[in-house]
């Protein structure tokens, strides 16, 4: 018996930042076919002689001016055989972290604008792509609890308080900051830097870097990272 598919296949991207204690999504505006205009996540459809990791950096460096060299693979939306009107498509989304106020972003090809929105601020956005967002983060905020990816989201050097901001704020829970502080310094993968903030109100505080070879080192020989919140 024939089988004959005429499926595509697309990617898209889920682009996290953090800045100002809040947590970001990168959305470009995009016309599709019609006259109404919808914010969407990066993304496109995977040329014939391309992976889709590279489809993916290509298709955010393209509309959103991103470089990136490292995606990890979300899930792959298809269910719905109708979550594309104009074609039957198949998406593999992706998503990364990174420190929002090191990026240049630029709307470019099919993207009419590109921005960055608060997670709690995303508009109505295009196709499945809230239920793409929504998925993301809840894998993002899973993930911060049993791997250090945190520190992606922050500028090379840090004060711990950004730290401790950043997942109160990620994982929407309160911490014992003492607590805190004291199991992530026992772990060894924190420097202190000998360089110090440069807000000048109140006591000078020195900046952290996480030391991402000792990290490697520590889970070479075992070491399992956890964070608990009562």
């Amino acid at each position: 018996m024939e089988n004959l598919q005429n499926i595509r296949v697309a990617v898209d991207a889920i682009v996290f930042g953090y800045k100002n204690n809040d947590l970001y999504a990168l959305l470009i505006e995009q016309q599709f076919g019609t006259s109404e205009k919808y914010w969407a996540l990066p993304g496109g459809l995977v040329k014939n002689d391309e992976s889709l990791s590279d489809a993916v950096i290509r298709e955010l460096h393209e509309e959103t001016n991103v470089q990136l060299t490292f995606m990890e693979q979300l899930y792959t939306f298809g269910d719905d055989i109708y979550r594309d009107s104009r074609n039957r498509v198949i998406s593999v989304a992706y998503y990364a972290l990174v420190d929002a106020s090191n990026l240049e972003i630029k709307a470019d090809t099919d993207a009419e604008k590109v921005q960055w929105f608060k997670i709690d601020a995303i508009p109505s956005l295009a196709f499945d792509h809230n239920l793409i967002l929504e998925t993301a983060i809840k894998r993002l905020k899973a993930k911060l609890t049993y791997e250090p990816i945190g520190f992606d989201l922050l500028p090379d050097e840090f004060l711990f308080s950004d730290l401790e901001n950043l997942y109160c704020t990620i994982l929407e829970k309160e911490i014992d900051r003492r607590n805190f502080r004291k199991k992530i310094l026992s772990y060894g993968f924190l420097d202190q830097t000998e360089h110090f903030s440069p807000i000048k109100s109140g006591r000078p505080a020195k900046l952290f870097k996480f030391n991402k070879l000792k990290y490697n080192e520590l889970i070479e020989k075992g070491f399992h990272f956890e964070i608990k919140f009562a």
